[in-house]
C-alpha cells in the first residue's frame, strides 16, 4: 500500500469516527432536547380530605347508593408520563374538588358539601398510563376561579400536587394562583370542556419525574 493511500485512509477513518462521536456537552443537549416538560406544580390548599371516603372509586357522581344530579357531568381523563415519555404504569391519581356549591368535604368546610357528591377520587394508572374520572365541571367559590385538584403518588412517594383549570373561564384572570403562573404553565394547567354526546370531556395530560 502505498503512503498516499495509508493518509488517504486514515483521513476518512478519522473523519468518520469524528462525525458518529459526538462530545459529551452535545450528547447531552440533545437528551435534554428530547424530555418532556414536568406539569407545572401548585398548592395542595386547605381542603384534602381529612379522612378518605369509604367510596373512593373513579366516579365522583356516585357515592356510595346515591346519585349525584347537580352540575354539568363530565370526564377527564389522560395520561401519566415520565419525562422521557413512557407510562408511570402503577401510579395513583387522586382528584378532589368542591360541590356544585362550592363546598368541600372537610371539616374546615363546615361539613355543608352534598353527601351525595364523593368529591374525591382515586384511581391506579394501568400499563398504557391511562387515567380517567367521571365528576363535573369545576365552579368557582370565595375568590377562586373554578379547579380540579390532582395529586400523582408511585408508591409512598408523591410524583406531584397541582390545579387543573378550565380553559375560557372568565374567572382565570381574576384568579391569584392562575395569575401567577407563565404562559406554558398556564397551558399545561388550563383544558377545555368540550361537550361530548355523554358530557362534558376534558383532556389533562400528566407528565412527571419518576
Amino acid at each position: 500500500m502505498s503512503s498516499s493511500t495509508r493518509r488517504m485512509l486514515l483521513t476518512t477513518g478519522a473523519t468518520v469516527l469524528a462525525a458518529s462521536a459526538a462530545p459529551p456537552w452535545l450528547s447531552s443537549a440533545w437528551a435534554q432536547a428530547r424530555q418532556l416538560q414536568p406539569t407545572p406544580s401548585q398548592t395542595e390548599g386547605p381542603f384534602y380530605p381529612v379522612a378518605l371516603p369509604a367510596d373512593s372509586d373513579f366516579d365522583l357522581l356516585h357515592n356510595g347508593h346515591s346519585n349525584y344530579q347537580h352540575g354539568q357531568p363530565a370526564w377527564v381523563e389522560g395520561t401519566v408520563l415520565d419525562t422521557a415519555g413512557r407510562p408511570v404504569a402503577g401510579a395513583a391519581v387522586e382528584i378532589w374538588q368542591c360541590d356544585h356549591a362550592g363546598h368541600y368535604h372537610h371539616p374546615g368546610d363546615g361539613g355543608r358539601a352534598d353527601p351525595a357528591f364523593q368529591g374525591f377520587g382515586r384511581v391506579t394508572v394501568g400499563r398504557d398510563g391511562g387515567y380517567r374520572f367521571r365528576t363535573l365541571r369545576p365552579v368557582p367559590y370565595s375568590g377562586r376561579t373554578p379547579h380540579i385538584h390532582v395529586k400523582v403518588r408511585l408508591g409512598r412517594q408523591e410524583l406531584l400536587t397541582t390545579q387543573l383549570y378550565v380553559a375560557g373561564d372568565p374567572g382565570n384572570e381574576r384568579d391569584f394562583l392562575w395569575r401567577r403562573l407563565n404562559e406554558p404553565d398556564r397551558a399545561a394547567l388550563t383544558v377545555p370542556f368540550m361537550p361530548e354526546a355523554d358530557g362534558l370531556r376534558a383532556r389533562f395530560p400528566i407528565i412527571v419525574q419518576a
